[in-house]
């Protein structure tokens, strides 16, 4: 590490940078120096997200009509879903923590969480998820490039790491590729709430529940995983991509719909048919486009629920009726606006746990260096793709 302080002066760090919607570039920038309470990681891996697919296509109002209603800015180093090795900390002061208390240390891997948030607004005071703090910034979405030290997205080679940042050490014997799926698989602590409302009969996500997971690219796998893990009965994946479909089988989907040679009604025929006409008794929106959400509605069961992680970024409207898709069907509906800093720790200890049993590490497709990225961006977008991923 010696060597590291050593090149600050003089060293330069590459990074991809979105000029604009569609336009990166490799760029370089000096190597960061340290403030009180903030790290600097070397990236090893970061996933390419569905947002910074939306990002890169020019589709950047986030969190619309909330508080931080923002759009992306330009020029940005993109990239959030991240794990890698602490390259330095503060020689003087406290010492840098993960977000369990453990005393961090330069080598250590640790995996990012997305968001910083203020711990004062009155959304962090009273325990809501972190993601709707009125003054949260995140990595790779609202840390632009033109502020210095610059790096403060996963697509370089190191990040800087901004105090009160959560931070979480990677338990040992867990791999970068499967790690670096930690921050897309916190979605699922959506299935976790619904188990919450299990507690109350008929209610929420129970033992044996049918479930619908609406998309199987990578947000939609890990969903399905989630759902075995936690003891869902069948599980129907729809896609558009025979390969992937061919993925969410592997994962756990007992039946596949491909959405390009069905209609909707087929599709609503065919869920009735699985599930003795009642309907799923969970839904989740993995997709990304409002349009297949009233579809996903006519799916559930009367009393069942349906999972909203997928319209991160705004994509318009979409026709509901109240009355039919909610009202009448006593629907539960769920919002994940983002990723839950409680659910870093113990996704890696299922993934631990089920490395041996399920093919985790399949659910990176493929890995691309840092000067393609371009090229991992669109493979991201092609349907052989699973989680495409960034090694810098």
């Amino acid at each position: 590490m010696n060597e590291v302080r050593n090149m600050r002066s003089d060293r330069m760090v590459k990074a991809a940078v979105l000029v604009e919607p569609g336009r990166l570039e490799i760029r370089e920038y000096p190597y960061p120096t340290l403030e009180p309470g903030a790290a600097i990681l070397k990236v090893e891996m970061c996933g390419i997200c569905g947002t910074d697919k939306h990002t890169f296509k020019g589709e950047i109002q986030q969190y619309g009509g909330s508080e931080i209603s923002r759009k992306i800015p330009f020029p940005i180093v993109l990239g959030h879903e991240v794990v890698g090795i602490i390259a330095e900390l503060p020689k003087d002061g406290e010492p840098i923590r993960d977000y369990y208390g453990e005393v961090l240390k330069e080598g250590d891997r640790v995996v990012l969480g997305a968001n910083i948030v203020c711990g004062k607004c009155y959304y962090c005071r009273h325990g809501f998820p972190y993601y709707l703090c009125e003054n949260m910034e995140d990595y790779g979405n609202s840390l632009g490039a033109s502020r210095p030290p610059h790096l403060f997205g996963g697509w370089a080679e190191y990040m800087y790491i901004l105090p009160g940042s959560n931070l979480y050490k990677v338990p040992e014997g867990l791999p970068p590729r499967i790690a670096v799926l930690t921050e897309l698989a916190t979605l699922t602590n959506s299935l976790d709430v619904a188990k919450q409302f299990s507690t109350v009969a008929n209610e929420g996500f129970r033992f044996g529940d049918t479930v619908v997971v609406q998309g199987a690219g990578p947000a939609g796998l890990v969903h399905i995983v989630k759902a075995r893990m936690l003891g869902a009965g069948d599980i129907i994946a729809i896609d558009v991509a025979q390969e992937r479909l061919e993925a969410a089988k592997e994962f756990g989907a007992d039946y596949v719909l491909n959405a390009k040679t069905t209609t909707v009604q087929e599709r609503i025929d065919a869920v009735k048919g699985w599930t003795r006409g009642r309907g799923a008794d969970v839904v989740i929106e993995c997709v990304g486009i409002p349009q297949v959400i009233p579809e996903g509605l006519e799916m559930l069961r009367p009393g069942g629920m349906y999972i909203e992680p997928g319209n991160f970024v705004d994509m318009g409207e979409v026709p509901i009726n109240p009355h039919r898709h909610i009202c009448t069907k006593n629907v539960r509906i769920i919002g994940v606006g983002g990723d839950h800093a409680a659910s870093y720790g113990p996704i890696m200890k299922l993934f631990l746990r089920y490395k041996s049993i399920l093919p985790l590490e399949k659910l990176v497709s493929h890995i691309y260096p840092l000067d393609q990225v371009e090229q991992a961006v669109k493979k991201s977008m092609e349907p052989d793709s699973r989680k495409v991923v960034i090694a810098p």
